[in-house]
């Protein structure tokens, strides 16, 4: 266990469970992350206020983490220009990516579209072939698409070094004892191994 999470608000579905319960059970997280001094993986949608509003009541009850929801930096926060426009005003060092498989794909409809250069042969799922990703559903391997749009929209080329800052943002809040010298060292560029 490396975070305490998934956890936080969405008041996309209050169908499944009301305001008033999320709120409730989103404080006692806080009391979780503090007690197994673990960061937190949070989220968020369609609750900015109440959210903001218990992270900062709580912001030393937990060491550090990250907030995803369903318009953070994967598939759909690539939907729109404006979109875009928010992943260019994220400073690289604060950032993470992911998938968030099996949704979230970036779609032939979506602005950040004319960025993704790689791609994977697809088939229906009812002709799962393991060579092939299943057509229609975001697969892990498809955070090659995303870090190709994050980089064509902040005017990146070197996509290996910006997937190694990526990682070490990941390591640095996820893996902090992992890091070392010699890891941020190779990371950075350098090699003192030799």
């Amino acid at each position: 266990v490396v975070a305490i999470g998934e956890c936080g608000l969405d008041y996309d579905r209050l169908h499944f469970c009301p305001a008033e319960i999320q709120k409730k059970y989103f404080e006692k997280q806080f009391e979780l992350a503090y007690m197994t001094k673990l960061p937190m993986f949070l989220h968020m949608r369609a609750a900015a206020g109440d959210f903001c509003e218990i992270v900062e009541r709580h912001k030393d009850r937990f060491s550090g983490g990250v907030a995803h929801s369903f318009t953070g930096v994967n598939g759909c926060s690539l939907k729109t220009t404006d979109n875009l426009d928010v992943v260019r005003g994220i400073p690289v060092e604060r950032m993470m990516i992911e998938t968030d498989s099996p949704y979230c794909e970036i779609k032939n409809t979506h602005a950040g579209i004319n960025f993704v250069k790689s791609v994977w042969p697809s088939k229906k799922k009812e002709k799962y072939d393991q060579e092939c990703t299943v057509k229609g559903r975001n697969e892990p391997c498809l955070v090659r698409q995303v870090l190709e749009v994050v980089a064509g929209c902040k005017g990146i080329l070197d996509l290996d070094q910006l997937s190694s800052t990526l990682y070490h943002n990941t390591c640095r809040v996820f893996f902090p004892h992992d890091l070392d010298s010699a890891a941020d060292a190779i990371l950075a560029g350098g090699d003192d191994s030799k």
